[in-house]
């Protein structure tokens, strides 16, 4: 009886466990925390700095424009040298003058309605870039959740490969001893043996799986040999709050950045067609210099030094265009037609996006509930299964099927999970309400 503990799977799957998660242990002293590696990529992540920059050139021309509406000042020099060879009868040879010019010039738009427009569409450009820079911190918030728990779910993929291979070798050991002394036939043997086969190649397939994730993750963050933390244990998931869908696609409309960028579009092509009617309308500039010209020379009736100053005050008026400004505003009406249903095209996305992804999470949230449910039912009929191995009711297939079935379910039950995290971050990116925040928020679900 003392044999038949010692070669049983049922003894010693807990001991695996334990090894597992001793390794596990020993390599979470080094490992990398969510929030860590969302700050790592923050400061590395080509994307993401690349729309930073954007933002920031886009205060840098509302600056420029803002220019149109105060004075310019500039200052001018020159010089100019004429020399004269007059005819023979005249008693000099050649005489010549210096004639320097030096002054200031100013001028200032009094009224210029274009330049007015310009200006305020130059401000809301700004919000714009401020949308489109949320959106890229939104999506490396995502990018990053779903590359860090890839790599987690690859490595417990890794893991219950070699957990049921380990499991099926002991099978095939077991098998082999019954064959030998005559308990069994060949067909356990070779049943076993092709399990394991086949083990061994899932396990390879999935050692290649790990390393891929885990070049994704480090090329994201710019580090090399990431380890993530693992969900502290027991995993206890968030719930979905608010629970109503419809709460979440209310809160889209007001908080989404696609759909804030699109109302601004909107508003900068009304103020487009301003500024193509503006074209009508006079302007009038104020212009001034102080200045000072100085001659020297011969053959002058004057030399010497003379200061100067003028204001004017210019209007200009279009009469006609060619046709030009009436084709721009009409021009500009369908531009702003285009923008309003870019705004409609922006709801209704958001919309649907929004409603996809909280049923998604939904849907991910019920089928761990079930895997934690199979789970425990898997390990009953796992042991029930070897219990009638043992006693001879059940074949060494039986046994096979049931360890494959027991490290699938907790293969699945895993990747569930994190798939609830990550859904969950694309839950509130869909409705434009995830926030850097967030991420501290599942951080704390990691094991410390």
């Amino acid at each position: 009886m003392a044999a038949d503990r010692r070669t049983s799977p049922t003894f010693r799957l807990p001991r695996f466990t334990l090894l597992v998660a001793a390794l596990g242990l020993a390599g979470a002293a080094q490992a990398q925390s969510l929030q860590e590696l969302y700050d790592a990529a923050r400061a590395y992540d080509a994307t993401y700095l690349a729309a930073r920059a954007l933002a920031d050139s886009a205060q840098y021309r509302y600056g420029q424009a803002f220019a149109l509406e105060r004075p310019t000042v500039g200052v001018g020099a020159s010089a100019t040298r004429t020399e004269t060879d007059p005819p023979g009868s005249v008693p000099r040879d050649r005489y010549g003058s210096t004639v320097t010019n030096v002054g200031l010039t100013a001028k200032y738009a009094v009224f210029n309605r274009g330049n007015s427009v310009t200006i305020e569409q130059s401000r809301l450009n700004v919000d714009v870039s401020q949308s489109d820079l949320e959106s890229a911190e939104q999506d490396l918030i995502v990018r990053v959740a779903q590359a860090y728990f890839d790599v987690l779910a690859a490595q417990d993929a890794l893991g219950t490969s070699r957990a049921n291979k380990a499991a099926i070798a002991e099978q095939l050991a077991s098998a082999k001893r019954n064959f030998e002394v005559g308990t069994a036939t060949i067909t356990d043997t070779r049943e076993a043996q092709a399990r394991f086969d086949l083990a061994t190649a899932q396990e390879l397939a999935a050692d290649n799986d790990l390393r891929v994730k885990g070049v994704t993750l480090d090329q994201l963050v710019g580090r090399v040999g990431v380890q993530p933390k693992p969900l502290a244990a027991p995993v206890a998931l968030p719930p979905v709050v608010p629970s109503s869908v419809d709460v979440w696609v209310s809160q889209a409309e007001g908080n989404h950045p696609v759909i804030r960028k699109a109302r601004l579009g909107l508003d900068v092509a009304r103020l487009e067609i301003d500024k193509a009617k503006s074209a009508r309308l006079p302007t009038v500039d104020l212009t001034g210099n102080l200045g000072a010209q100085r001659q020297t020379g011969t053959g002058l009736t004057y030399t010497g030094n003379t200061p100067s100053a003028s204001v004017a005050v210019a209007l200009n008026m279009p009469i006609y265009s060619g046709g030009a400004i009436t084709n721009r505003i009409k021009e500009t009406v369908s531009l702003e037609e285009k923008s309003r249903n870019d705004l409609d095209f922006a709801r209704r996305s958001v919309e649907e996006g929004t409603k996809r992804a909280f049923f998604g999470v939904q849907s991910l949230q019920a089928q761990v509930k079930a895997y934690e449910a199979a789970e425990a039912s898997t390990k009953l009929a796992l042991e029930a299964t070897q219990l009638g191995y043992k006693v001879g009711v059940r074949v060494n297939l039986d046994v096979l099927n049931a360890q494959t079935q027991l490290y699938t379910t907790q293969r699945d039950l895993a990747k569930a999970r994190y798939d609830v995290l990550v859904n969950g971050l694309k839950l509130r990116q869909a409705s434009g309400q995830l926030r850097p925040e967030d991420v501290t928020a599942v951080n704390t679900l990691l094991a410390p």
